[in-house]
């Protein structure tokens, strides 16, 4: 399988009286692929990134992720199937701040059935990885935004996933810390990983993403490549 996403003519409705929020879309994005996602507010982004999460169902057409179709599938299986093959990132961390760094990036792998040893192993790989070991035992809360976003990246990249969403992952955090989470998608796409990024900033997506497109009231306007992530 080389592509990662595939959306066939797929079309959300809110409103049944009004236009779609998007599509009808048809968009196919590659393993190793990594995909920025841009537009004005109320373009289609989030929903867009909804249907690819299985957080939302398409009113019209098909949803293919990780060579399975996902549109139709009951909540029980979504939330499996998100758990197994997709790693999501927010822009405000969505960390549980009782638990500890190391608890927090643990938790997705073990609600898959992973042993609590599997899990702390794995843990420790990755924040040894994004260079936030020294907190493993630290709350969130203890924590600068970048690190605490470091720390979401991480237990999204617990399991291993097919794919990594993100979701404006700068957007709430200073320049020193954006420029920090920005260098770490870059290595990430450099090192293999499947990224669709949402974001209004146009010099992260230029940054980060080797191919960029842009939608315009819910339909693309612009499918663009780049030459090189820098």
């Amino acid at each position: 399988m080389t592509q990662v996403i595939q959306l066939e003519g797929a079309a959300k409705r809110y409103d049944s009286a009004g236009a779609p929020a998007l599509g009808p879309l048809t968009l196919s994005v590659d393993r190793g692929e990594a995909l920025a996602v841009t537009g004005p507010s109320g373009s289609g982004k989030s929903t867009l990134l909804n249907l690819v999460a299985g957080l939302d169902q398409p009113t019209a057409g098909t949803v293919t992720v990780a060579g399975r179709r996902i549109d139709g599938l009951g909540e029980h299986a979504l939330a499996r199937f998100r758990r197994e093959h997709v790693g999501m990132v927010f822009q405000f961390f969505n960390l549980l701040d009782d638990l500890t760094v190391a608890d927090n990036i643990q938790l997705p792998a073990q609600l898959t059935g992973t042993s609590r040893r599997t899990a702390a192993a794995r843990a420790a790989e990755l924040m040894e990885l994004l260079h936030i070991h020294q907190h493993a035992r630290a709350y969130p809360g203890r924590l600068s935004g970048g690190e605490r976003q470091r720390v979401a990246v991480a237990r999204a990249l617990v399991n291993r996933p097919a794919l990594l969403l993100a979701d404006e992952p700068t957007g709430a955090l200073d320049t020193a810390s954006g420029q920090d989470v920005r260098d770490l998608l870059v290595d990430l796409h450099r090192s293999g990983q499947t990224v669709v990024l949402v974001t209004h900033d146009l010099a992260l997506a230029e940054a980060c993403a080797s191919r960029t497109i842009h939608l315009v009231d819910g339909h693309l306007a612009l499918d663009s490549r780049a030459e090189a992530v820098r």
